[in-house]
This record gives C-alpha cells, sequence and structure tokens, in this order.
C-alpha cells in the first residue's frame, strides 16, 4: 500500500495520457472471447492470497454506523446540512475534482506549486488515499477501462466498481514497480512522496477533522456563550462538516467508476462502457460526464453540451482569468468529431 523508498531520479513522462496511449498498443486491449460483452474476473492481481484491507474495511463501516447519530437533536442542525454543498465544492470539485483528477492525474492545466499544494490537500481530506494511489488507480483505469486489468469495472459487478475493490489487495497496484510506471511524475514530487509514506495522508485528513471541530467550539462559544453549547456545536461540525460530508464524497465519487459506466448516455464512442450520467455529474460538479471524459481525458472540461453543467470547470476558467492558473487544456475538437455519435444519444 504504502512507498516505503525513495525511487531514483528518472526524467518526467512527457504527458501521462501519452504515456498511457503508447502503452495502449502495446497491452491487450481486446475482451477474452469467453467474457466478451458480459461479466469479467476480477483483475489477476486479485485472487484467494489476497488480503482483505482492513485499514480501508474498518474507517468505511465505522463512518457508516455514525450515520443514524446524525438525525439525534444533538448532533442534527439544519444549518449544518450546508456542510454537504460547501464540502462537495471544497473537497469534492477542488480537492479530488480539480486537483487529484483533472491537474495530477491529467496534467489538464499548470499552476503554481503552492497551488497545487492546496489542491492535492483539499483531495486528502476526502479521505480517499494518497494523492499517488489515487492517480495511479485512475490511470490504470483509463489503460484498461472496462478490460479486466481495470481496477473497478461494473463488468465484474456493479458492488465491486463501486467499493468492493477497495477492501482487497490488488498486488498489480501495490508495487514499487506500479508506482514507478504510472505515478513518477507525481511520487518524485518531496510532498506527495511524504504523504505515501506510511500513514501520513491520514493524520493530515485527522488534522483537518481536529480543525473542524475546533472551529465548531469557537462557533459555538461565540453563538450561545456556554460551555454546553459550545460542546454541542462542535460535535455538530464535526459530525456534518466531517463524517457525514466524508460519506456524501466518497459516494458520489465512486458513482462515476460504478453508476457513470452503466446508466447514461454517451457523445462519443469510446472503446468502453462510459456514460454521461446526469445525476452524478450534478453531485460532483461535473465529474459524472463520463463519456465526455473517456473521449478526451487531458482535457480540463468535461461537460461538453451546453446542458452539461461542469461547476469544476468553471471554477478554473475563473482561477484562469486571475492569472492563477494557465494552459487550461480544452476539448480536442477535431479529435471528438471524429467519435461523434451523430444521434447524439447511445443508451
Amino acid at each position: 500500500m504504502t512507498l516505503d523508498t525513495e525511487p531514483e531520479v528518472i526524467p518526467a513522462l512527457e504527458s501521462p495520457d501519452d504515456a498511457i496511449a503508447r502503452d495502449q498498443l502495446a497491452e491487450e486491449h481486446a475482451f477474452d472471447d469467453a467474457f466478451a460483452g458480459g461479466r469479467l474476473p476480477k483483475p489477476v492481481g486479485v485472487d484467494r492470497q489476497s488480503r482483505v484491507l482492513w485499514e480501508y474495511v474498518g474507517p468505511v463501516i465505522a463512518f457508516h454506523l455514525l450515520i443514524p447519530l446524525a438525525f439525534i437533536p444533538y448532533f442534527f442542525s439544519w444549518w449544518g446540512l450546508l456542510f454537504l454543498p460547501i464540502g462537495n465544492y471544497l473537497f469534492t470539485s477542488i480537492g479530488i475534482g480539480a486537483g487529484y483528477h483533472r491537474l495530477l492525474t491529467h496534467r489538464g492545466f499548470k499552476c503554481p506549486k503552492w497551488l497545487e499544494y492546496i489542491f492535492a490537500t483539499l483531495g486528502v481530506c476526502s479521505f480517499q488515499d494518497s494523492p499517488a494511489r489515487w492517480v495511479l488507480v485512475h490511470r490504470v483505469h483509463h489503460q484498461h477501462s472496462d478490460h479486466r486489468p481495470d481496477p473497478h469495472t461494473p463488468r465484474v459487478s456493479a458492488f465491486w466498481a463501486h467499493m468492493g475493490w477497495l477492501f482487497i489487495d490488488n498486488r498489480e497496484l501495490s508495487s514499487a514497480a506500479a508506482y514507478d510506471r504510472y505515478v513518477r511524475d507525481v511520487i518524485r514530487d518531496p510532498y506527495y512522496l511524504w504523504l505515501q509514506r506510511g500513514l501520513n495522508w491520514v493524520w493530515v485528513y485527522v488534522a483537518h477533522a481536529i480543525a473542524v471541530l475546533m472551529l465548531g467550539y469557537l462557533w459555538g462559544w461565540l453563538w450561545t456563550g456556554t460551555v454546553s453549547g459550545m460542546f454541542q456545536i462542535g460535535l455538530q461540525f464535526l459530525m456534518w462538516g466531517v463524517i457525514m460530508r466524508t460519506i456524501y464524497t466518497w459516494h458520489v465519487t465512486w458513482g462515476i467508476n460504478s453508476f457513470a459506466h452503466m446508466w447514461g448516455y454517451r457523445n462519443y464512442e469510446t472503446r468502453e462502457d462510459s456514460r454521461n450520467n446526469w445525476l452524478f455529474a450534478l453531485l460532483t460538479n461535473g465529474e459524472g460526464w463520463h463519456n465526455n471524459h473517456h473521449a478526451d481525458p487531458r482535457t480540463a472540461q468535461h461537460g461538453h453540451r451546453w446542458w452539461e453543467v461542469d461547476v469544476t470547470y468553471w471554477s478554473l476558467v475563473a482561477l484562469e482569468k486571475t492569472g492563477l492558473i494557465w494552459d487550461l487544456v480544452r476539448p480536442n475538437q477535431s479529435a471528438l468529431s471524429r467519435k461523434t455519435i451523430r444521434s447524439g444519444v447511445d443508451t
């Protein structure tokens, strides 16, 4: 799971997507005839010898067991519900969508290193693993999407794609060689290497949870002027600003791996089952336009039609206008025109 030794210094990839495209020519992409169009077995690296990743199973179970507490009057508040859209924007849109995905995985724009670290740290606060691990899994997904090596294709099962793949060790994704092959450009950065080592990324998440709790205590004291009020509002901040918001972020992000490969429409003919799923596009502020993304992975713009709302991209455009980001990659129209499904809909 972790990389405890510094990899040798090697030249950075000219482009992660270019490297993946080259590898695709040498890799086996066609389904085995026995599985074409139907169920697939789990990836080769997942078998009876694979260990259960209790470090994932434990927190996921524990967080979900806390859900009923959130609706007990002591922990519930209507204003606390605001943490879901606010947290979704900060940690899903900016942290995962812009940081982990469009910047670190696909290099869809450039920005100062300090801003890149802010994006990535917000992603860490979504409790979805370290940046290097997330990027590794996603690049493998693009290279082998809906083929057997894909870490989370629904062709295994819907549950496997949504969350089951997280709970079983895939040895093909855990080796130093995998990190060197897929995320050499990420792991050579000292900050991302530090996050990857041990449980440092987990401690960053814990630190942000403590910060939210302390902010709640401060607000509770200022609002009520009582110790009891301070503790209650602090715990409401923790419950809704961390626990419930993290659960929400998990499921809407995982839903791209599962639902957006099963249900929706297709603008483009691609070699996998990606779909534009409007519900998850809205829930993730743009990530659910998944067929668009697979048709042109490097572009930072996932919504290609006027109704395909992509709040994450709009945020990047706003930052581009301030000069904080640059080289924002737009859709490759000539390439997309060759993939366009003329009817516009393929279910």
